[in-house]
């Protein structure tokens, strides 16, 4: 445990060390604030133990060389920018236990091709998947009720996508640039779109009831 600075609280602080793979130690309770920035030249593989309850802000930013996490169902927390330009992450499950994911979690995670998204989120976070520009497949949950602003802004692989009954807002700039959108279907739930949603998406044919 030489490679983590872990505090009182249980939470890690900082990983000092140069591994690939890294296996954080049990009784960790939380990952801190960009514990592993600066990381990315070396970091590919990360098993989270399942006393970790949180994943901070920012706790993987810049991690361009991760591949592969495991993220515990005791994970209820994912943080702000959590996973920003992890641009090698290909697909990553959150598991049911989660009810709150960050504004930017999963930003430039270019190499980001699908995501499974549980029944306990309810929002769907500002630029949550902004420049995701790999993602093909996602599936928001039946609890959804909002999308926030440039969530999928510049996600220029994204085909289709089913709004949920229930949503009753989708954010500002929310699918902006998604080029390859052709079909979206929105449910009569939804009472407010905000300006260019929609924008710059050339193929698009909206769907409602």
């Amino acid at each position: 445990t030489d490679d983590f600075e872990i505090d009182e609280y249980g939470v890690l602080k900082k990983y000092t060390g140069s591994d690939s793979h890294v296996i954080i130690p049990e009784g960790v309770v939380s990952i801190g604030y960009m514990a592993f920035f600066g990381c990315g030249d070396f970091l590919t593989q990360v098993i989270i133990p399942d006393s970790v309850t949180s994943i901070g802000d920012n706790a993987f930013w810049g991690c361009g060389n991760l591949i592969s996490i495991t993220i515990p169902n005791s994970v209820t927390e994912i943080g702000d920018n959590a996973f920003w330009g992890c641009v090698n992450l290909i697909n990553i499950t959150i598991p049911n236990s989660v009810t709150e994911i960050g504004e930017g979690a999963f930003l430039y995670c270019l190499g980001l091709r699908s995501i499974t998204i549980p029944d306990s989120i309810t929002e769907i976070e500002d630029n949550l998947f902004s420049h995701c520009t790999s993602l093909t497949d996602i599936k928001l949950p039946s609890s959804m009720t909002y999308i926030g602003l440039q969530a999928f802004w510049k996600c220029t692989s994204l085909k289709s996508i089913t709004i949920p009954d229930g949503v009753t807002e989708i954010g500002w700039g929310a699918f902006d640039e998604c080029e390859s959108l052709t079909s979206v279907f929105i449910p009569e739930s939804v009472i407010k779109i905000g300006n260019q949603a929609f924008a710059s998406c050339p193929n698009l044919i909206i769907y409602g009831k």
